[in-house]
């Protein structure tokens, strides 16, 4: 199935929607947490009167397994232009994911002003750079809800730093909306994977998201660092770059290092 059917939800009255988790979109039996954003968000913009998500932030209470689950949304505000909601997701026994996202009336031109201070990364392309397949462990089955091709000097984790370059899409050349770029922004490996310590797992306390603009079809280019491991934490800053060469999302977490 597609992305949009597998983050659809249904709503049952007012401000509350239920949904699904589906399968093959987990990292070691845990859903994506991508994924997970982007169903709560179809249900906080829904509760925006379909606005499209321009900011949103997540912090994940627990992890989300296949199965039913409910969002119970609260408007904050609804302005001319953008629209704030609160979004509770749970399953039958816990809540998963609190959000809080403002979403945009994409029919309002925003300001044309541009000055961008950055360059998107050089990288092969995707045909020279390295897939990565899903297997019943790792990569994870995630892998086979997208594409990513890594860069090559990335792929061998052998320069110490923590980044990973790479490409993006959809399998089965799905469209990539705005919904399909919460997922982009946290489908990459983990940037310690790079950096050459003893840590496998860094679970994600907060994931935040930007979203600049609607993507043209095609591979994403994507990167993402990390320059603070510090305190039993780390941040990862994620860029995503369409084929034309503009910034479509921006994305920072939050994760944690487990004690070794």
């Amino acid at each position: 199935m597609s992305l949009g059917a597998d983050t659809a939800v249904t709503p049952t009255e007012d401000g509350r929607f239920t949904g699904e988790i589906q399968p093959g979109w987990d990292i070691v039996g845990n859903a994506n947490g991508g994924y997970l954003l982007a169903i709560a968000a179809r249900a906080a913009s829904a509760a925006a009167d379909g606005r499209e998500p321009a900011s949103v932030t997540a912090h994940y209470l627990a992890p989300g397994k296949p199965g039913p689950v409910s969002i119970v949304t609260e408007l904050q505000k609804q302005g001319r232009r953008f629209s704030t909601v609160r979004a509770t997701m749970s399953d039958a026994d816990r809540p998963l994911v609190a959000l809080l996202g403002s979403f945009r009336d994409t029919s309002i031109e925003m300001d044309s002003v541009e000055r961008v201070e950055a360059v998107r990364p050089e990288m092969p392309p995707p045909d020279e750079c390295v897939p990565v397949e899903p297997t019943e462990t790792f990569p994870p089955p995630f892998m086979g809800k997208v594409e990513l091709r890594l860069h090559p000097e990335d792929a061998t984790n052998s320069a110490g730093v923590p980044r990973f370059r790479g490409w993006f899409r959809l399998r089965d050349d799905e469209v990539i909306d705005s919904f399909g770029l919460l997922v982009a922004v946290d489908s990459f490996p983990p940037t310690i994977f790079n950096a050459q310590l003893p840590v496998a797992w860094t679970p994600t306390i907060e994931l935040t998201a930007h979203v600049r603009g609607t993507p043209e079809p095609g591979w994403l280019r994507c990167q993402f660092t990390t320059r603070f491991i510090s305190g039993g934490y780390l941040e990862e800053d994620g860029e995503v770059w369409d084929g034309s060469g503009r910034l479509v999302a921006q994305s920072r977490q939050l994760a944690l290092l487990p004690n070794t």
